[in-house]
């Protein structure tokens, strides 16, 4: 096996993250919605807001039952705010087909709305301590250089991304569940894209990308995600002025946050037809079911 699972499992249990959604008393429901909220957002952003939606919407049902609306302002500064909605619409499922308890099968996790392949092991492996590949990038990193000898990881291949990790997972479900959370945590604090801590790894000894000498990586260039002026950044702003208002507002409340109006307009039809925003009769623009 490239990775010892007893090796990397102490180190785990020694150096894991603390973590709200890692106690033991956390519900299947707390891990889906951590899982949802971290998806390409920091832990740090994360932990509050995970906390504040535990204790307003501690079940699947007390969240299908708020306003989409007040769903998307309770969701704040998180980014990608199409995941609240999808959330919104996960925990009407649960909550009327599902007893309100979240499922512990992949494959019908996979058939909630708005839950993929990675959010459904996520949450059979987490909640309920089963034996599934759980990829996100993180794991693909540590991988591509402790398995393959490679810099960081290529481009995304669900199947090989999936059979990958498999190979590394024990048998009994249990410790491959845990295996699936250090792999992932050995990638956030140690095994990080710019500057890994190779003298603090636990697999150190056996990485494959340690014996080839660390070459660089020489894969296809990635993407760089910028923030600045870009449609989501313009998507945030003019939701704001929606967060911090009680009911509707005219348009020039909304016009006043971005200097392009092209830009500004064309991210306004956006979030319309995304269904974060609603326009009202008269032509005033409200949060869903907020008029």
């Amino acid at each position: 096996m490239p990775v010892d699972a007893e090796i990397l499992l102490d180190w785990f249990s020694a150096h894991g993250r603390e973590l709200p959604w890692r106690e033991p008393d956390c519900s299947a429901w707390g891990v889906l919605v951590s899982e949802i909220m971290l998806q390409q957002t920091p832990v740090s952003r994360v932990q509050p807001i995970w906390l504040e939606w535990m204790t307003r919407w501690p079940v699947p049902s007390a969240l299908a039952a708020e306003s989409q609306g007040e769903v998307v302002r309770a969701w704040g500064k998180l980014g990608y705010p199409r995941r609240a909605l999808r959330l919104h619409e996960a925990a009407g499922v649960i909550a009327a087909e599902h007893g309100d308890v979240v499922p512990s099968d992949v494959d019908t996790l996979l058939a909630l709305p708005g839950i993929g392949a990675y959010t459904a092991r996520a949450v059979a492996a987490f909640a309920y301590g089963k034996r599934a590949p759980v990829v996100d990038t993180n794991v693909r990193r540590v991988v591509a250089r402790a398995v393959h000898g490679a810099g960081d990881a290529g481009p995304a291949s669900n199947t090989r991304d999936m059979a990958d990790v498999e190979a590394l997972l024990p048998d009994e479900d249990a410790p491959a569940a845990k295996f699936s959370a250090a792999l992932m945590e050995l990638g956030a604090l140690i095994c990080t894209a710019r500057s890994p801590r190779c003298a603090d790894c636990p697999v150190h000894a056996e990485c494959a990308w340690q014996h080839a000498g660390k070459p660089a990586y020489a894969g296809p260039a990635k993407p760089v995600q910028k923030f600045a002026g870009t449609d989501r950044q313009v998507r945030g702003l003019l939701l704001d002025v929606l967060r911090g208002t009680e009911g509707p507002v005219e348009k020039a409340r909304l016009d006043i946050v971005w200097h392009d109006a092209g830009q500004r307009d064309r991210c306004l039809d956006s979030l319309l037809v995304d269904g974060l925003m609603e326009q009202t009769q008269d032509g005033l623009f409200a949060l869903p079911g907020e008029h």
